[in-house]
């Protein structure tokens, strides 16, 4: 069974959530953005948690049924960003995150009320 873009976000957030990621944030981008539906944001205290988060991010994903379409920023784990079509992670080191900033830059989409 395919999960909808809802669901998967769900999955990104809670996988995130499990590794102890910093202030997750949830954007649904639907009719702003034509590359996806959600951004999924949050960030790590370190290189080290900054991976561990995108490895479980990954893990979830595939474990799911869901292909990851692309990882960029491993190497450094200064700001990873995964693709999974309908949902893109992007986890910052808490140091990166204030700089770039994506909630102001994508200030137009709603943010998902995480529970």
């Amino acid at each position: 069974m395919a999960l909808n873009a809802e669901e998967l976000m769900k999955i990104v957030v809670k996988a995130a959530e499990d590794k102890k990621a910093g202030d997750v944030v949830a954007l649904n981008l639907t009719g702003i953005s034509l590359i996806t539906d959600y951004f999924v944001i949050c960030h790590g205290n370190s290189e080290v948690q900054v991976k561990a988060i995108a490895d479980e991010v990954r893990d979830k994903a595939e474990e799911n049924g869901v292909r990851v379409r692309g990882v960029e920023g491993m190497d450094a784990a200064r700001w990873v960003l995964i693709d999974l079509g309908d949902v893109i992670a992007h986890i910052f080191h808490r140091d990166e995150r204030p700089f770039y900033n994506l909630e102001r830059l994508w200030s137009d989409a709603k943010v998902v009320e995480l529970v």
